[in-house]
């Protein structure tokens, strides 16, 4: 498709630019303002498993490890409660937050304690899905999110996951039997895997359609470069010409059930809470091990290393590592646009009353581009809609912002200490935290 080579091309570019950050030496995120609202995002970086197409921060799974991180996670919100933020959502993903019940739990309770949190949304994978997390998280979380990828025995072994996770059919039986316990329970697969046919990714969406689940998000593949590059030789190189074909295929074959709610999220409510924090929420505080904060039109990133991470909140102070440079005018209209039509919904009065110019005239080329592919499918005073090619790309947009992301998020782990790395390869092996910091 033309249209989303332009923007894939465009972007390849612009992103290096938007999310570049350089070391910083500052020890507390700034404070809040009082116009803004903000959503909270906590980070938690352990997981039984390490996927190879994943680029978060994550590592190995052990227990002392992960409990002493949830301790400092709580310290480190308590430092955010203490600059007078509050938040009305918060975000825990990763890694698999609900390695730790007990702590998670523990977390969440601060989180509500400290803020004025209505709302709580949590990642899990399906072997953790049973009558304890229910129990645990049922008062607790609001929108559930299992990270399943994928129904296929062939690919889950290929994604390394179906030793860990088990098979399609058992997880599509321990998703029914949660099914009903939360308010929303989402089920997140990937489309567009290399060694994935049309038939496969149909079997996935019947098999997802018979799960329970009111809520589904079929992302794209977002592998950074060097990710891609180990794809290639690993199972095959990600053809992105049919990426378009199978989103059409996804939106077909789920309109009889779901209705879009996001870019790739898909809904059996249309008011569902979605996972993409950033739709309703245009800042946001990111605590935890390599989570990301957007401040002022501004990025700050906090470590990935643990080691490091434990010392800044052991001291009393913040981990943040990196800084981006301010997003000029352009860009924060920009940012605006991607995020309000991600969300399926360009609100030009808000647009107005928040930046002083109308969207027309600060967004006149985007805008223009968008009707000229056929991507808008209604505009007036003060909305505009997209079509199902304006949501694919849109998509893209989203696609090609991630996979800058991870691409940073690869480098930021190749910077990590030798012994903190042997943390991605072999779990039992390597030293606690408390360890490391011992080890300076």
């Amino acid at each position: 498709m033309f249209s989303e080579r332009v923007i894939t091309a465009a972007l390849r570019v612009l992103n290096k630019r938007y999310l570049e950050q350089s070391p910083t030496d500052i020890t507390r995120l700034p404070g809040p303002l009082s116009s803004r609202q903000y959503v909270l995002y906590a980070h938690v970086p352990f997981c039984e498993r390490l996927c190879l197409y994943c680029s978060f921060n994550r590592f190995l799974y052990r227990e002392d490890r992960a409990r002493e991180y949830f301790g400092h996670l709580r310290r480190e919100m308590r430092m955010v409660a203490d600059l007078g933020y509050d938040f009305p959502s918060l975000y825990i993903g990763g890694g698999t937050p609900t390695v730790l019940l007990d702590e998670l739990c523990a977390t969440i309770d601060l989180a509500r304690e400290l803020f004025s949190i209505e709302e709580v949304s949590c990642e899990t994978s399906p072997n953790h899905l049973g009558p304890d997390l229910v129990s645990a998280l049922a008062e607790r979380v609001q929108r559930l999110s299992v990270g399943v990828q994928s129904f296929d025995d062939t690919l889950l072994r290929q994604m390394d996951r179906y030793e860990k996770y088990g098979s399609g059919t058992e997880a599509l039986a321990r998703i029914r039997s949660v099914a009903g316990g939360f308010h929303s329970l989402n089920v997140d697969m990937i489309f567009n895997f290399p060694s994935q046919t049309e038939p496969t990714l149909l079997r996935d969406i019947a098999m997802l359609k018979k799960s329970g689940a009111n809520q589904t998000t079929f992302y794209p593949l977002m592998a950074s470069p060097q990710t891609r590059a180990e794809l290639a030789r690993a199972i095959g190189r990600i053809d992105f010409t049919r990426e378009a074909h199978y989103y059409h295929r996804i939106a077909e074959e789920l309109s009889d059930e779901f209705v879009p709610t996001s870019a790739w999220t898909y809904s059996r409510d249309v008011d569902a809470m979605i996972d993409e924090y950033i739709v309703d929420f245009g800042e946001y505080v990111g605590v935890g091990s390599g989570a990301l904060s957007f401040l002022d039109g501004r990025m700050y990133g906090n470590t990935f290393s643990l080691a490091e991470y434990a010392r800044a909140i052991s001291a009393g102070r913040m981990s943040i590592a990196k800084v981006g440079r301010p997003y000029s005018t352009t860009a924060r209209h920009r940012y605006r646009f991607v995020t309000d039509l991600f969300g399926l919904r360009l609100d030009k009065e808000r647009f107005a009353r928040d930046f002083g110019v109308p969207a027309e005239r600060a967004l006149a080329a985007e805008l223009a581009f968008m009707r000229a592919v056929g991507g808008i499918a209604h505009e007036d005073g003060r909305f505009v809609t997209l079509t199902e090619k304006g949501r694919y790309l849109l998509m893209v947009i989203m696609r090609e912002t991630l996979a800058t992301s991870n691409d940073l998020r690869d480098k930021a782990r190749e910077a990590l200490p030798l012994n903190e790395r042997m943390l991605l390869l072999e779990g039992e092996m390597c030293e606690s935290p408390t360890t490391l910091r011992a080890a300076g």
